[in-house]
């Protein structure tokens, strides 16, 4: 079983940046390693974050997201969201990197969770009426979630630890959030923000207005 002292993580970059996703992808693969899994069990994480902003991606860095997985026995992960491993069932998140970036620094278990997809839910909500449309931001199409993975990854969750509060523990604020009104969460309030607000983050989130 993989253990960890939380006191011990510090913020090593913003959410998608290369060092953060490093950071993330190294302690997917150590859980994985640490974890009781079934030698027949392949299963595979990532996270691909749209359009991101552009200090975030490069020519040698075009992909701002991360990956870890487990097949035939072998663990491996790393920066980037190799085309293999969209192949191997598991949880492949695409999603815009503004609609999620803020509150994945918060800290939280499974109340929390439910708390933050209610307040994206009307996030995205308040911005499909203010543009007039329904809009898409990504999301996570049929995950996969084996027992075993479950409990390697959420182990500890409800007291602070996990591989959601870890990511969390080592993200770094981003300056685009710092004025806007958000929840105790993180999540942003687009009904609350100034009309200026509202465009801006709008065009964080690359929708057209």
């Amino acid at each position: 079983m993989f253990q960890i002292d939380m006191d011990t993580l510090v913020e090593v970059g913003e959410f998608g940046s290369e060092v953060w996703c490093r950071g993330c992808a190294d302690y997917g693969v150590q859980i994985l390693q640490a974890a009781d899994i079934p030698d027949d069990l392949s299963w595979a994480f990532s996270e691909f974050y749209t359009d991101p902003p552009e200090r975030m991606v490069s020519s040698q860095r075009p992909v701002s997201g991360y990956y870890f997985m487990i097949e035939n026995g072998r663990v491996s992960g790393g920066d980037g969201v190799p085309e293999r491993v969209l192949e191997v069932p598991g949880f492949h998140a695409k999603i815009n990197w503004a609609y999620i970036c803020n509150q994945s620094r918060t800290k939280y278990g499974s109340a929390g969770q439910r708390q933050r997809s209610e307040e994206e839910r009307i996030l995205l909500s308040d911005m499909s009426k203010h543009v007039g449309r329904e809009l898409n931001l990504g999301g996570v199409p049929n995950p996969v979630w084996p027992g075993p993975i479950v409990a390697a990854l959420s182990e500890g969750a409800e007291d602070g630890a996990g591989l959601h509060n870890i990511a969390a523990s080592m993200q770094s604020p981003s300056p685009e959030f710092s004025d806007l009104p958000v929840t105790d969460l993180g999540v942003p309030i687009f009904s609350k923000m100034s009309e200026d607000q509202q465009q801006q983050f709008l065009t964080l989130c690359a929708i057209d207005h």
